[in-house]
């Protein structure tokens, strides 16, 4: 029986190394082949006819005058009279012809009559989607340290008791805060190049599920999953939205066995805005109590958002976020729109949950007039009685204490609103901080070692750019003794053993469970051979620098070359499943991180410039820092550009999606992004831990850390995300027209006393 294990720390010879990844060449001079870069003999392109309206019903659709435009081949209705469409951009019909232009007038010619029905966009107004019928409950939770009297009704004892609790706070905060849904924006749009030999489907697809979306193609095109075959060596962006085949794919597929043709189908930019994928609003209504020290003691919220035309929202379950007072009421309503359905976005709930709450948090800090970081210090509690949710309040404390030093915190911040201006320019700090699970995914992999020497794994699993085959060919490079370069990585088909979607932050933890356990059973196999040579002991033996040696002892060991050679004709093949959820002492699950922002805001202009950004993350045991830190300084920026750019606008009027080219879905520059500083946050008491998923975590905490900031530059809070230049302004009219109301009501009251 192997026991699985991570090597100590003085003796890794590869894992946690700074090694260039693996596909970083093919990349950057065009070699890697994505999706949208395979174009096969006789293809033909399809596109999609998307619906102009985000609400109707379908009178009657005709392709026929399709088919007589030149080089149109094939058009296929994906909607008949009497359907109904919920959301602009829904796919009505696909023409498939000889090119893209023949494509496209074939789609022109379509003849569609719709019966148009009334609109509903309004997500952020509640009393409208209350009026309109739009809304569902969402799910909520009371929590209180006491409970309520047997002959009370639960439901009024909570009401009466969080009102007490208010009314007995030191200090108490109402706010408002919102974040607006925004898309997936792959750079690389939805889409699949698919052919037929023999009565079998190849789908190039572009998916972040490689072993899982053949079912997807098999079960409407009535063939066995066995007989499709999903390849995706590269894959230009997905973030939770590329787990299915999708009926466009499917199309492709139909079109393509009716024509006896490869057919090549991606998504129009705007289609990739309207229908590929976005991230759920979300609004909350707020009041927190504090006690005299500013810890909260009291939290009482109602939330509301929406996933598009089937519903959804923010979770209940993560407000507040990873703060976790004693007392809390939620309430979470979610709200149906005439928009395209929501899929899953880096971290689903978190990044809105945490511009939500943590907000609210700093706002305390406001009203009190202290440090943030003092306040969200004092609210994380100990090991042994926590106040935060996630990571240990010891492992927050120390990230804080590292950020703030990177920060240089205590000598840049000030009161909020109360900073030194230049000019019309100032400036301020921020911070938030997150948690996400990460725990390792399921994952199969085989692993051979042929009698030259060479080593080869195969696994059906795939890479967002996440840097997957480096960190699969550093296990096994670590394992074995080798260069990490000199192993040869197989992924991105669906012919390999079975490995998990790329979701969840699962993938690194699950490949390096499957390739760890694979390449230690084939070395302990290995090393049977060689001990027979050497005349030792089996479990005596270890692979250090190209060799296996006796433990400690150099002079007694072969080459690499020449214990492989001892295998003889036929190499050594392992097979691991690796199951989620399964024991282990190399993955563990459960992060936290801490980050914070410097920002610089024009008080005449309203624009908001990033000066500085500071990402402390924890994630177990690192298997590749390079990769680690892009994966972060990549996260960081996608919050950059949710905090301050990106946002879907819709016509109220008509649901239009008006936003839907990137020409105006604004998105960060190179000089939107200032400085980036990352922190991997190792202790050996995280090595211990194993291997964590990292892809989610750090992207949840910019919008607030970088709305906290804003908010200390200018003393006043933008309450809505993204914090676009008319916000800023706005929020600063509100707050001089306030103020000069106060300032009216002090007059009066005074002139009313001297007239007594």
């Amino acid at each position: 029986m192997v026991e699985y294990y991570w090597p100590a720390k003085e003796k890794t010879q590869a894992i946690g190394r700074k090694v260039r990844r693996l596909d970083g060449m093919a990349k950057a001079t065009g070699a890697a082949k994505y999706t949208y870069d395979v174009n096969l003999k006789n293809q033909l392109i399809a596109k999609g006819l998307g619906c102009p309206h985000a609400h109707c019903l379908i009178k009657s659709i005709d392709v026929t005058p399709a088919l007589r435009v030149p080089g149109v081949v094939e058009a296929m209705p994906l909607k008949k009279a009497g359907d109904r469409v919920e959301f602009q951009g829904d796919l009505l019909a696909v023409v498939a012809a000889e090119s893209e232009g023949a494509a496209r007038e074939g789609l022109a010619a379509c003849k569609v009559e719709y019966e148009l029905q009334p609109v509903f966009v309004r997500d952020d107004d509640l009393e409208a989607a209350k009026a309109a019928g739009r809304t569902t409950p969402g799910g909520g939770r009371v929590q209180l340290e006491k409970d309520a009297p047997a002959n009370q009704n639960e439901e009024e004892f909570a009401k009466n008791e969080i009102e007490r609790l208010l009314k007995e706070s030191a200090y108490v905060v109402e706010g408002e805060y919102g974040i607006d849904a925004i898309t997936h924006c792959c750079l690389e749009p939805h889409g699949t190049t698919v052919e037929w030999k023999d009565g079998k489907l190849t789908a190039y697809l572009s998916t972040q599920n490689v072993s899982g979306t053949a079912g997807g193609f098999a079960q409407p095109l009535g063939i066995a999953p066995s007989d499709v075959e999903v390849r995706c060596e590269y894959i230009g962006g997905g973030f939770g939205s590329k787990f299915a085949a999708d009926y466009w794919s499917v199309a492709a597929a139909q079109i393509a066995k009716k024509t006896g043709r490869p057919v090549k189908f991606m998504l129009d930019r705007d289609q990739e805005l309207k229908i590929a994928g976005n991230r759920p609003s979300g609004y909350l209504k707020v009041r927190l109590g504090a006690d005299k020290e500013g810890r909260i003691t009291v939290w009482d919220s109602e939330h509301w958002g929406t996933g598009g035309a089937t519903g959804g929202g923010v979770s209940q379950t993560v407000i507040p976020y990873v703060f976790a007072p004693k007392n809390y009421r939620r309430n979470a309503i979610n709200i149906r729109t005439n928009n395209g359905p929501s899929r899953a976005w880096r971290a689903p709930n978190h990044p809105q949950a945490c511009a939500l709450t943590q907000t609210a948090l700093d706002d305390l800090a406001r009203k009190m007039g202290a440090d943030s970081l003092d306040i969200f210090l004092k609210n994380l509690g100990t090991d042994d009685a926590a106040l935060v949710a996630g990571a240990k309040p010891s492992v927050y404390r120390a990230e804080l204490e590292i950020a703030a030093r990177l920060m240089d915190w205590k000598a840049k911040w000030h009161p909020h609103g109360k900073g030194p201006a230049r000019g019309s320019i100032v400036d301020g700090l921020g911070l938030a901080l997150h948690t996400w699970g990460g725990g390792a995914g399921q994952s199969s992999c085989t692993v051979r070692i042929h009698p030259n020497g060479d080593v080869e794994s195969m696994c059906g699993t795939q890479d967002l750019g996440t840097g997957t085959r480096t960190v699969i060919a550093l296990v096994l490079a670590e394992t074995f003794g080798l260069p990490y370069d000199s192993i040869r990585v197989h992924i991105g088909s669906s012919k390999y053993p079975v490995s998990g979607a790329s979701g969840g932050s699962t993938t690194v933890g699950g490949v390096s469970e499957s390739h760890r356990r694979a390449g230690q059973e084939a070395f302990a196999k290995l090393a049977e051979l060689v001990a027979k040579k050497l005349e030792v002991d089996p479990s005596t033996l270890e692979a250090v620098g190209g060799r296996i040696q006796v433990a400690g002892n150099p002079s007694k060991s072969v080459s690499w070359k020449e214990a492989c050679s001892l295998l003889g004709m036929q190499p050594l093949e392992v097979t691991v499943n690796f199951q989620r959820g399964t024991r282990s002492n190399l993955s563990s699950s459960q992060v936290g991180g801490v980050q914070m922002a410097h920002v610089e805001v024009d008080k005449e202009t309203g624009v908001v410039r990033l000066k500085k950004f500071v990402a402390v993350q924890d994630m177990g045991l690192i298997i590749s820092p390079q990769q680690a830190i892009s994966q972060i300084n990549g996260a960081v920026i996608m919050g950059i550009a949710y905090a301050l750019f990106e946002q879907r606008i819709n016509d109220p009027a008509t649901g239009a999606f008006v936003n839907a080219e990137l020409g105006n879905y604004k998105l960060c520059r190179i000089g939107d992004i200032g400085e980036i500083v990352v922190e991997l946050y190792e202790p050996e008491s995280e090595r211990r831990r194993g291997v964590i998923g990292l892809g989610e975590p750090p992207v949840i905490s910019p919008g607030a850390a970088i709305s906290n900031a804003v908010c200390n530059a200018l003393g006043v809070r933008v309450p809505r995300l993204p914090l676009t230049p008319q916000r800023v302004l706005e929020a600063l009219a509100r707050s001089e027209e306030h103020t000069s109301e106060l300032q009216s009501q002090f007059h009066l009251v005074c002139r009313l006393l001297l007239e007594k």
